[in-house]
């Protein structure tokens, strides 16, 4: 014999409402009049307290009440609101003009933006599920509460010492004095002394310059940086002299990548495969001395057909050659700007169904969306880091002991 189940009545309507198939949210659902009925009392609540503050002989006195049409994600009903005569009753719950029960919608439209979707996928999805079509004003209201939070972050305190910077930047499209400019996004990511990576900073300027870089290597300083041991950069030009202003004892590793892309730019698509076979052996040669035979070898064979080819090479080979000195754990960290490139596939991702952003801030919030998103694919340190740190402290033990 099966034991009966004694039933509230609220919950016997929810079971009655899923035994005939009806939804439990929206105008018919059972929780839609449960919400109405808890916002209805703790209005009640609210006012009362407040008369409790305000009435008496001659003073303060309830009202009515005004009705007012709500969206939620429960689906869209009307509560009633008690008002005082005063008119000094400011409720909290459901605040005066208030018209969405906006925190879960909320969190799913930053969410979805910061997925990438445009205002019009984010409309249709959310329709989808709330039954609600939020305005373009809308939204940009709600992304807009994150603004306060980036200002907040982007003067936050850093650590004073980073084993590794990388720097480069990425470019985007964005509307200003009525035309679309390119600007530069410039992204500073450290690797910290215990293997953590994280974006230290963004910032929004004009086409990349040295000056620019040198600003923002400032403004690290400012905010606690006192010391970067290797630094890896792409070859702009003024970059390194940039970089050893603000912090005269870090090395300078110009990006492998980088070098090799503009090698190879200019030459003939029938020459490509070789040259790059013979670019690896300077640059994935196993000494200081191996692949700079490597480099005398790629001289010979190539400056003939395209003459000045390796002078590049030559011109910058103290800053491309610094990741001989160290074992191939540190060399594989720090002989590409790979790291901070592959935060900037992370934004291209988040971005691509934009065409030119309307101002800065419409940017700047989908990048820091993209950095918390980082954030938490980097919650472990780098592979093998207390074996880089031992040979990290061989290197540069009088700075990591200061």
């Amino acid at each position: 014999m099966k034991k009966k189940i004694e039933l509230s009545e609220f919950e016997q309507q929810i079971a009655d409402q899923l035994k005939a198939g009806k939804p439990l949210t929206g105008e018919d659902g059972i929780f839609t009049p449960m919400m109405k009925r808890v916002l209805e009392a703790m209005l009640a609540g609210e006012l009362a307290s407040h008369m409790k503050e305000t009435s008496g002989p001659g003073k303060n006195r309830r009202n009515g009440q005004t009705g007012k049409n709500l969206k939620s994600s429960l689906g869209n009903f009307q509560i009633f609101s008690p008002r005082d005569r005063d008119g000094t009753f400011e409720p909290e719950i459901v605040k005066k003009r208030q018209t969405t029960l906006s925190s879960d919608i909320d969190r799913k439209i930053i969410s979805l933006f910061s997925h990438g979707m445009s205002y019009n996928d984010i409309r249709e999805h959310i329709s989808d599920i709330y039954g609600i079509e939020p305005s373009d004003s809308m939204m940009n209201q709600i992304t807009d509460k994150i603004l306060p939070e980036i200002a907040e972050w982007k003067s936050r305190p850093l650590e004073e010492i980073y084993a590794v910077l990388w720097l480069d930047a990425i470019h985007y499209k964005i509307r200003e004095d009525g035309m679309v400019k390119t600007k530069a996004v410039y992204c500073a990511l450290g690797l910290d002394l215990e293997g953590q990576k994280e974006v230290i900073g963004f910032y929004i300027g004009e086409n990349e310059s040295a000056k620019f870089w040198l600003q923002i290597l400032l403004d690290l300083q400012q905010r606690g940086v006192k010391d970067v041991l290797i630094a890896c950069t792409d070859n702009l030009s003024g970059f390194v002299g940039a970089i050893q202003t603000v912090y005269p004892h870090t090395e300078c590793q110009l990006c492998i990548v980088h070098q090799i892309r503009n090698t190879i730019k200019n030459v003939s698509y029938k020459h490509v495969k070789e040259l790059t076979a013979d670019l690896k052996k300077v640059y994935k040669a196993p000494s200081y001395d191996a692949a700079l035979l490597g480099l005398q070898a790629l001289k010979d064979k190539w400056d003939k057909p395209y003459p000045r080819l390796t002078d590049s090479w030559y011109k910058n080979w103290d800053n491309l050659s610094h990741y001989f000195k160290y074992p191939e754990a540190i060399r594989h960290i720090i002989y590409t700007t790979n790291t901070v490139e592959g935060f900037h596939r992370m934004l291209r991702k988040a971005t691509k169904t934009k065409g030119a952003f309307t101002n800065e801030n419409a940017l700047s919030k989908i990048i820091y969306l993209t950095i918390l998103q980082a954030k938490e694919k980097w919650l472990v340190p780098t592979y093998d880091w207390k074996n880089i740190y031992r040979q990290l402290f061989i290197y540069f033990e009088h700075r990591l002991t200061n």
